[in-house]
């Protein structure tokens, strides 16, 4: 019997409770960590707040553990991620199983953040769905893979708001609007966690990140956050408090400063916000080594951090095992108790109960899963979907698309057979060589009615220095042998060889993601060249652009008679496009960041709040609220997106023009689609709030649905508006509606123009 066996053996004889499962209530929870508490030392407690990751495995960070095989037999680890496999996972459980004192199985995570071998598409491109129930099952269909591999704790949903295009992370979350942010965050946590952790098929979510990364100033990577505490609460924390609601087991703190407190050590943050005001009973682990950065931050030595970030509420630490090394040493001095320390390590075992793991430690470790739940045709094909309802259709000149299906097509560009780029950032677990390439979708979609002619004609940049910073994991930025001017002859020549030009251009993957922002989020010079190039040639022009954020674009879209946004689609990306662009598929995305006209109107956003000297318009006015050189208004707006069919939205009315705060407002708009194409539109609901004492913003989300309607048929989308919606967070952070007049956008976008009022008595 093994000696974890042989523990579990004794409680049940001692501690009057049987065998632990996932359907025990709390109170057997608390009987049984408390007795198993009861017989760890300090020593051991403390090492159920050590996250370590040997290497060698998933990359995620430049730091990785020594003595691992040591620490796990003499319990110093609590958790482990960059493993996976189930013989590896199983082999290393067996050493905290087996080999340690009290053999306490350890928690397997990893970064499955869009997708576990089946990578779909990034989960700014995922947003643009506006599908909860498609965003839902691909995290359902993300947990079954990666526990199939031995991995069963998941560091996602990101659901960090960002108006910063500059901000290579905004790829990861849902874009720049509270509400939306929220619903994606319930669909996420449903869909990796469903009803039950200790099914086999689940795995614990943990949100982050904790709190207000995305608003870092001048959207450089792990920069200062620093805003009113309205701000937070009514414009930066829904998501998470979503995530909260919706029953996730863990919280990750953010690398920044919140109120001048880093994160991590941020008691405010992680104690009378995450614990007290909201009731989070679950973890909180560090990101990567932001315990020990906090010495960077200027707040003390290790030991001096490490105490800080306990008390304030932190139980694990990632990596960077200040926790391990300092913390028996603090409670001989003082700086932390011993019950700092139980409370933290509770909430670790609480973790592991729920998962089932005292239960079996080897339920994840199956050796027949991987071959049967991993990167299926049934996965796949949802990725295709997923990848295909992402594309947001930004430009359609003449009903350009979608193209036939005979002729000849030129497909040209650096991202039309680029394998490596095809995932997008931030997907450790995934592998590139399964991915389908844009080449090869247009030959599996069309291949025998469309003669397809191809050339790269571009570099996706030719600075070597460049490339080599977008290198770092693997060759993302490829610079041909060839020279530019010899690769632009022959894309242009390739192209005057057929009907219709479809140009596959952006970023490469890891031009956006962490440690990837950039102040020119403009279109590489190589690439600009080559679209300038072939619109001379007069050939209809569809671009594509394959990106990870919101990018300045404003002369590609005027060069292009069509234009798509690809973002980057996962492992069925390459099927996708052609199905969008051939009309299988009727784009239906939306945006759910703005797109400015130029970076010196970042950060751009549609929920605005007036100034005292507002612009009626783009008309330039002087001594109003304006630039000089370019517009207020975007280039592309939140929620917009085209389809090839035309929606039409009339006959906005609400069930009562006067509510008191125990009312709702039913709202009802009628939809038809009057073009040629049966097509799904998202019809949203924005609210203005037209007097309030803190100044409104112009509009906000809060309602939204997804229909599909075929040509020719009108539907009635019904919205109900509760006192939870009109409310906001004052100066004391109560919440509350106020009384007054309400005004009711509905449209396509959210510059939605038809409009209807209501009061709150």
């Amino acid at each position: 019997m093994s000696r974890f066996l042989l523990f579990v053996a004794v409680l049940f004889l001692f501690a009057g409770c049987g065998t632990p499962t996932s359907n025990s209530d709390d109170s057997e929870m608390d009987v049984f960590v408390s007795d198993l508490m009861a017989q760890m030392t300090v020593q051991e407690k403390i090492g159920q707040l050590n996250l370590i990751t040997p290497g060698g495995g998933i990359p995620t960070g430049s730091v990785v553990s020594t003595g691992v095989e040591e620490k796990i037999k003499t319990g110093k680890v609590g958790g482990i991620f960059g493993v996976y496999g189930p013989e590896k996972t199983r082999q290393a459980q067996q050493l905290a199983v087996e080999e340690s004192r009290l053999g306490i199985p350890m928690i397997f995570g990893s970064d499955v953040i869009h997708g576990y071998k089946t990578t779909f598409p990034l989960p700014l491109g995922l947003a643009s769905t506006w599908d909860m129930e498609l965003i839902e099952k691909t995290a359902q269909i993300a947990a079954k893979e990666a526990t199939a591999d031995g991995i069963f704790w998941n560091f996602s949903p990101m659901v960090d708001v960002s108006r910063d295009p500059r901000w290579g992370r905004i790829s990861e979350g849902a874009g720049e609007d509270p509400y939306l942010g929220a619903e994606i965050a319930k669909a996420m946590v449903n869909g990796y966690q469903q009803d039950n952790l200790s099914e086999t098929t689940t795995m614990m979510a943990t949100v982050k990140h904790f709190a207000l990364y995305g608003a870092a100033e001048a959207g450089r990577d792990y920069n200062s956050v620093d805003m009113s505490h309205l701000r937070m609460f009514n414009e930066y924390f829904p998501p998470y408090k979503a995530a909260i609601d919706a029953g996730v087991g863990c919280v990750m703190s953010s690398f920044n400063d919140v109120d001048g407190v880093p994160a991590s050590g941020n008691k405010w943050l992680l104690t009378t916000v995450l614990r007290d005001r909201w009731g989070f009973d679950g973890f909180v682990v560090s990101d990567y080594t932001s315990v020990n950065e906090m010495i960077a931050h200027g707040l003390g030595d290790l030991q001096a951090v490490s105490a800080l970030a306990l008390k304030a509420g932190l139980d694990m630490d990632m990596v960077g095992e200040g926790f391990l090394t300092t913390l028996e040493k603090s409670l001989e001095e003082g700086k932390v108790t011993e019950e700092d320390i139980n409370t933290a390590c509770r909430r670790i075992l609480e973790a592991k109960y729920k998962l089932g793991l005292f239960d079996d430690p080897y339920r994840y470790f199956d050796y027949s899963r991987p071959e049967n739940d991993i990167l299926t045709a049934e996965h796949r094909q949802v990725a295709r979907q997923a990848a295909a309802s992402s594309m947001v259709l930004l430009k359609n000149e003449n009903q350009l698309l979608p193209l036939k299906k005979s002729g000849t097509v030129a497909l040209v560009g650096p991202l039309v057979d680029s394998r490596s780029n095809m995932l997008g950032t931030w997907a450790p677990t995934g592998d590139f060589n399964n991915a389908v390439t844009v080449l090869e979708g247009f030959q599996n979609v069309v291949g025998n009615d469309v003669n397809i002619l191809h050339a790269k004609g571009a570099n996706i940049c030719n600075d070597p220095e460049f490339a080599e910073k977008i290198n770092v994991f693997g060759p993302k930025i490829f610079i041909d042998e060839r020279s530019p001017e010899t690769m632009l002859r022959e894309a242009v020549s390739v192209s005057r060889k057929a009907d219709v030009i479809v140009a596959v251009v952006g970023e490469a993957s890891e031009m956006t993601g962490e440690s990837s922002s950039r102040t020119d989020i403009t279109m590489p010079p190589s690439q600009k060249k080559l679209l300038q190039e072939l619109a001379k040639t007069g050939k209809p022009l569809v671009v594509v652009n394959m990106s990870g954020r919101p990018m300045e674009i404003s002369e590609e879209v005027e060069l292009a008679d069509a234009f798509v946004q690809m973002w980057h689609a996962g492992v069925e990306g390459g099927n996708a496009l052609p199905d969008v662009l051939f009309g299988d598929y009727n784009p239906s995305g939306k945006l759910t960041a703005t797109f400015p006209v130029n970076v010196g109107q970042v950060p751009i956003y549609y929920s605005v709040r007036n100034t005292g000297r507002p612009q009626d318009g783009d008309t330039f006015q002087k001594f109003k609220s304006n630039y000089l050189d370019a517009p207020n208004s975007p280039l592309f707006p939140f929620g917009y997106g085209l389809s090839y069919t035309s929606f039409e939205f009339k006959n906005l009315s609400i069930d009562k023009a006067t509510i008191t705060n125990n009312d709702d407002v039913k709202v009802s708009v009628e939809v038809t689609n009057t073009g040629d194409f049966d097509g799904a539109e998202v019809v949203q609901l924005y609210i203005r709030d037209m007097v309030a004492s803190i100044t409104p913003p112009l509009r906000l989300l809060k309602g939204f649905e997804k229909v599909f309607i075929p040509k020719g048929e009108t539907k009635t989308v019904e919205f109900t508006i509760t006192n939870d919606d009109l409310a906001f967070y004052h100066a004391d952070l109560s919440f509350y509606a106020e009384p007054g007049e309400f005004e009711i956008y509905v449209g396509g976008d959210s510059n939605a123009s038809l409009t209807t009022k209501f009061t709150l008595e």
